[in-house]
């Protein structure tokens, strides 16, 4: 009888759900559920609630939702019982966070606080607390803080500490009301265990923990601020548990909220990208996974602790046991391209995309492809969302150079591909630079999976081949994995995620080639993009925080006028 494991991977704007086949690794059924408040960046679900610039949250019941709805739905589909589902595991994107007392209910479920936009779950890509981290990085670097090397020098307003330090500047009585600040990761697996642990990925990316020594000092903390001197005590929690290992088993309170059966083995959650590794069947060093979505992240594995200048961090048995898990990325890829269709593309193009039974998407590609490289005269830098690396700058904005009167919307659209395939080169270079070995590139994700034509310009970019993941759905495919891990070999799963990955992981059998005339013109290119990436990047020209501040001040002006 087939045994299985279920692998949730909980994405910016929906949780999805795949019922894999121990042993062959088969996805045998998905399931999608768009969370029901979406990413609030304007409003709280009262309506009412304003949001600043540069937020984004959301709410918790959406990840319970996920849960009850998908397990029924790819049970169904599959024709599986819950008694051959053997484990369990989740990944999140992170730092995703959110407060909870001493109960562990988030505060934005309480009466209290529930019209508080502080009490709410902070999604990754909420940047609202860059004025924290640009004050992290001075405290760190005046105090020479050897943890600031491992993550290339810089600390995100995307981390857990700059948002914590938001909530205690902007809403103090929040930061008093919470027992524990949680990655929404941890706390899902907390509703499914009644167990809270903290799991290894995300604390040694996005909250400093080092597997030796642990958090920063709490010398450190009180130089940022008094209040924060016994964070770590207060708010956190000195013990980190593993990935790879078990988070606990199913309660029957949870299951029977999700239909399956109670004791069933729960994984230590986990990130995203970080466990989409396994699922391509990375598990040695010198191969770089792009997992591309909304975002792109880059994963690579490492011998040995190199300081890297610009990237998101290197974490001891961050994505593998025994190996350094190196972390960079792009804040703007799909999100990129959904912008630009959305605000930039005439209705005659929709028309035509209608009429040939394509989507937008479809069509521009169609039209890129006709294009040389280099003829349409255009560049872009890629930071419509800010730079995550290795510039880490979330207040830089976006750029495009070479538009005329006869400049077309597929030109543009190419020249935004390019961008964010140079951007990737600049990733690849610095680790390089660094003395971190690439010799191999995978990618995964919805544009890996469907977009051929941004594919073979990254290989030409890159001037590397590049092999694809066989699975629509491989962060949920790497969860599903440490499900089975989590089970064990006596239950029918797997002693080590190695194990599972070489029997598991799926690859298709085409590979991307560069063309090398291709290439050429693209070297070319990407001198011009380094150019303006420096010049835009590294303070010669702060055109881009000089019109924020113009526009910051514009609207509170707008504001004081409304009151009035």
């Amino acid at each position: 009888m087939a045994k299985y494991s279920i692998g949730f991977d909980y994405g910016t704007k929906s949780g999805r759900a795949v019922l894999v086949e121990i042993g062959s690794g088969k996805e045998v059924a998905t399931a999608v559920k768009p969370y029901t408040h979406g990413v609030m960046d304007e409003f709280l679900p009262d309506g009412v609630t304003k949001l600043e610039n540069d937020w984004a949250l959301q709410h918790p019941t959406d990840y319970i939702e996920v849960l009850e709805t998908t397990i029924p739905e790819v049970l169904k589909l599959a024709n599986v019982s819950p008694e051959d589902v053997i484990g369990l595991g989740i990944d999140f994107t992170a730092c995703t966070v959110l407060p909870i007392n001493k109960h562990g209910v988030p505060l934005c479920l309480t009466d209290e606080y529930k019209q508080h936009p502080h009490s709410f779950v902070k999604l990754w890509k909420h940047h609202a607390a860059q004025d924290e981290a640009s004050r992290m990085n001075e405290i760190a670097e005046a105090r020479g803080e050897v943890f600031l090397k491992r993550y290339g020098g810089k600390i995100s307003s995307e981390w857990l500490v700059p948002k914590i330090w938001q909530v205690l500047n902007e809403a103090p009585e929040i930061y008093n009301a919470t027992d524990q600040f949680v990655e929404a990761a941890d706390w899902v697996i907390y509703q499914l265990t009644g167990e809270l642990k903290r799991n290894s990925c995300a604390a040694g990316y996005k909250a400093f923990w080092h597997k030796q020594k642990g958090f920063p000092s709490s010398e450190f903390f009180k130089a940022l601020d008094p209040r924060l001197e016994n964070i770590v005590k207060e708010k956190l929690s000195a013990y980190i548990s593993p990935i790879g290992t078990k988070a606990g088993e199913l309660t029957k309170q949870a299951s029977g909220k999700i239909g399956l059966q109670p004791g069933m083995a729960i994984a230590i959650a986990n990130v995203d990208a970080h466990v989409a590794v396994p699922a391509v069947g990375i598990t040695e060093p010198g191969k770089l996974l792009m997992i591309m979505g909304t975002s792109t992240c880059h994963i690579l594995l490492g011998d040995e602790e190199k300081v890297v200048p610009g990237i998101c961090g290197v974490v001891e048995d961050g994505v593998m046991p025994g190996l350094m898990g190196y972390e960079a990325g792009q804040s703007c890829v799909g999100d990129h391209f959904e912008w630009f269709t959305k605000n930039c593309v005439p209705e005659s193009y929709y028309k035509e995309a209608e009429a040939k039974g394509m989507n937008i998407h479809q069509l521009l590609t169609q039209k890129v492809e006709k294009l040389e490289v280099g003829e349409s005269g255009l560049i872009a830098l890629d930071w419509w969302n800010g730079n995550r690396s290795t510039l880490v700058d979330t207040d830089l904005t976006g750029v495009l150079i070479g538009a005329t009167l006869q400049t077309k919307p597929e030109e543009i659209y190419r020249a935004l591909i390019e961008a964010t395939a140079y951007g990737t080169r600049k990733i690849v270079d610095a680790f390089r630079d660094s003395g971190v070995s690439i010799h191999e590139v995978y990618a995964c994700g919805g544009i890996a999976e469907k977009n051929g034509l941004m594919m073979q310009i990254y290989s030409d970019v890159l001037n590397m081949d590049i092999r694809i993941s066989a699975s629509s759905q491989t962060p949920a495919l790497g969860s599903a994995m440490f499900g089975a891990v989590a089970a064990g070999k006596e239950r029918g799963g797997y002693d080590n995620i190695k194990d599972a990955a070489n029997e598991m992981a799926r690859l298709k059998d085409y590979i991307y080639q560069p063309i090398e005339e291709n290439s050429a013109v693209y070297d070319q290119l990407f001198a011009e993009y380094t150019r303006l990436y420096d010049y835009f990047g590294r303070g010669e020209n702060n055109v881009m925080k000089n019109l924020k501040k113009i526009k910051q001040a514009s609207v509170t002006k707008a504001k004081t006028k409304v009151i009035q």
